[in-house]
């Protein structure tokens, strides 16, 4: 029994051991949740604080925006008063100078007797006949700029043809200076009672000038070629010694054989140079006697050879038949070998040479149009003009003299400071180029623009010139401020 209650008063204590626990563990979670209900309301207060503190700042900077903006709105509002108050001011003096303009219109009607329309029919009437009179002024212009191109064709006609029939031609072209060893060879050339000196002339046919200079004579022929063999002769005969009638034949027979020889490896030389293939015989001896001849102090073989390579570059940078353009170009002068014998241009003369020798049409046709007598239809025919444009208007290769060369410098010069607003004149490039400073508050940029077309018309009319000449007018605007 006793046993039974003790069992009975343990599991009663355990019990109550176990409920004490629970009440200790409950309190301390309640102890717990009551620290973290005070932690959470002094998070929650801070919270509110700062989102209190942050709102009245918040509030406080719309505040002071919404103030910005109401001023920014007056001051719109004040400028939009001040812009209405102006506009209509200048509406009222858009009015009142519509009220003086109708005003002063008839003043004018009432002092001229003339109503508006009366006086624009006025002015138009004077304006046709300022226009009739720049009309018979242009008409007169040109009849004289017609009669003027007129008479320079007429003189290049006439030096033409006195180029190739004349036996006095300037000795620049046509004398050669041949130097004796002694002033006694002078008698001997001349023979007894001039005998030497007819024989020569009349197997050479070729003056032979024995004048006062000393130690010297001169030959003079149209024909270089002849020339030259008269030149091989003479030398030949002065070396020798024995000069008399049958000698001088026999010595020019050799001379003229020489020479011959000389043209046609001349002619071969050239071929190679210009890198053109075969060619017929004739032409290649044409070609070669070209080395005896000028035109305007450039040798004329060397003027072919030279186009041929600027044809040929051309010619590739095109993507043309280069080789055509080169044969072309190296033959466009052959004619000039025959213009003292045949009558005709030496466009058309080379251009029948080199149809009865075989040449293809494409090269005919470059050859008769590299002056502009017949329309060039082939690409081939446009290069081969360039070409020859190119080689004989390049700076330095034809020559002329002093004073005509002055003489063009001062002419283009005056032409381009004739005009209005120009204030400085350069002739560059040896007349090449001709530069116009122009004064930029008088000659605006269209204005610039007519005096470069008028000074290149009048240039072209005016003057005998190679090649082209470039007109450039400078107009140059300069600002200058001095900070101090």
């Amino acid at each position: 029994m006793k046993i039974a209650v003790g069992a009975g008063s343990v599991a009663s204590l355990v019990l109550a051991g176990v409920l004490v626990a629970v009440l200790g563990a409950t309190w301390l979670m309640v102890r717990r949740l009551q620290a973290a209900q005070r932690r959470a309301a002094g998070e929650s207060a801070r919270a509110r604080e700062w989102a209190q503190a942050e709102t009245a700042r918040l509030r406080g900077e719309l505040d002071r925006r919404e103030e910005r903006l109401a001023e920014e709105l007056r001051r719109v509002r004040a400028l939009e008063e001040e812009t209405a108050g102006r506009a209509a001011e200048l509406a009222r003096e858009r009015d009142a100078v519509r009220e003086l303009e109708a005003g002063r219109r008839a003043a004018l009607e009432r002092v001229a007797g003339l109503s508006a329309e009366s006086a624009r029919a006025e002015i138009v009437r004077e304006a046709e006949s300022e226009a009739r009179r720049e009309a018979a002024v242009s008409v007169r212009e040109i009849e004289r700029t017609a009669k003027a191109e007129a008479d320079g064709r007429a003189r290049e006609i006439i030096a033409g043809a006195i180029q190739r029939l004349a036996s006095e031609q300037t000795a620049e072209t046509v004398v050669s200076v041949f130097r004796l060893p002694g002033e006694d060879m002078k008698g001997r050339i001349i023979g007894r009672e001039g005998r030497n000196i007819r024989a020569f002339e009349a197997v050479t046919g070729v003056n032979l000038i024995v004048d006062d200079t000393p130690e010297s004579v001169q030959l003079s022929c149209f024909d270089p070629v002849r020339r030259e063999t008269a030149r091989l002769t003479l030398e030949t005969l002065v070396a020798d010694g024995r000069i008399h009638p049958v000698r001088i034949e026999e010595v020019h027979e050799r001379s003229r054989a020489e020479v011959e020889r000389l043209c046609v490896r001349a002619g071969e030389d050239a071929l190679l140079a210009a890198r053109v293939g075969e060619m017929a015989p004739e032409l290649v001896r044409l070609l070669g006697t070209l080395r005896y001849r000028t035109s305007y102090g450039q040798n004329v073989l060397g003027h072919l050879v030279e186009s041929a390579h600027i044809g040929g570059m051309m010619a590739d940078e095109l993507g043309v038949d280069a080789a055509l353009v080169r044969r072309a170009a190296l033959l466009h002068d052959i004619g000039k070998a025959l213009t003292h014998e045949v009558e005709g241009s030496h466009a058309a003369i080379g251009a029948e040479l080199a149809r009865r020798h075989g040449e293809s049409s494409e090269v005919v046709h470059a050859i008769e149009a590299h002056h502009g007598e017949v329309d060039p239809k082939t690409v081939e025919a446009v290069l081969t003009q360039a070409a020859d444009a190119c080689s004989g208007g390049r700076p330095g290769a034809r020559r002329e003299a002093v004073e005509t060369y002055v003489r063009r410098l001062e002419r283009l010069e005056e032409i381009a400071a004739a005009h209005d607003g120009v204030s400085k004149v350069f002739a560059m490039q040896a007349g090449r180029e001709v530069r116009v400073m122009v004064q930029p508050e008088v000659v605006d940029d269209l204005r610039a623009q007519v005096i470069a077309r008028e000074v290149a018309k009048r240039v072209a009319q005016e003057l005998t010139y190679p090649g082209q000449i470039r007109i450039t007018v400078v107009r140059e605007s300069r600002v200058t401020a001095v900070a101090r």
